[in-house]
Parts: C-alpha cells; structure tokens; sequence
C-alpha cells in the first residue's frame, strides 16, 4: 500500500524559510509525477508545484514561482518542497501526492489527476 508522510511543516515569520520532506513507500510502480499541494482554511486546494519523476521536469504556480522548489531524492523515496521567503498568504495545510501520468504545465497541478495523498503538514507564515 502506498504511504506518503510529510513532515517539516512549522510557524515562521515572513521572510523564513522551510523545507517540508515526503516520505514514499509502497509503491509497485514508481509514479511518474509527485506534487505538493496546500489548503487554506475557506478554500480550495491548489497546486504549488509537481515534478515529471522520471525526468526531473517541474511546474510551479504563478504564486510561487521563483520561491519555492520542488525536488526528489530517488535513493531515499523522498519529495521535497524548498520554501523561501515565506509570505502570510502561504499559511496553509501542504500536502504530498503522488500521481500517474505527466501532463505537464497546469495540468500537472490538477489534484484529479493524483492517486495518493499524505495527511498534510501545517505551515504558518506570520507578519
């Protein structure tokens, strides 16, 4: 069965930084895309950002990019999201998902398009 577990989620202050891991396991197949998602409170989820695996291609939202990083480490079934200078408004719920084929472009921050999810890490960004 499929596990992913995030981790390295905490309370910075805008400006911070934060690096959240994602453990995988379980896996028969290795996916062929892994994306990092997030939920404020009174809204939808969206994609941040998500990495074509087995080419290393990535997509950012526009809210994110050129602060945040999406990498992998395939020797430890590890995801991970590199988060630079925080702002408020990316308090939120992160979460992990792991998905099947890569679409790439926007399509790769769809969350219909990823099978399994982690249970999230809190992020808070203060003023």
């Amino acid at each position: 069965q499929v596990q992913l577990v995030e981790s390295g989620g905490g309370s910075v202050q805008a400006g911070g930084s934060l690096r959240l891991p994602c453990a995988a396991s379980g896996y028969t197949y290795s996916p062929n895309s892994m994306g990092w998602f997030r939920q404020a409170p009174g809204k939808e989820r969206e994609g941040v950002a998500a990495i074509y695996t087995n080419g290393g291609s990535t997509y950012y939202a526009d809210s994110v990019k050129g602060r945040f990083t999406i990498s992998q480490d395939n020797a430890k079934n590890t995801l991970y999201l590199q988060m630079n200078s925080l702002k408020p408004e990316d308090t939120a719920m992160y979460y992990c998902a792991a998905g099947g084929p890569w679409y790439g472009g926007t399509w790769s921050l769809k969350s219909r398009f990823y099978n399994y999810w982690g249970q999230g890490t809190q992020v808070t960004v203060s003023s």
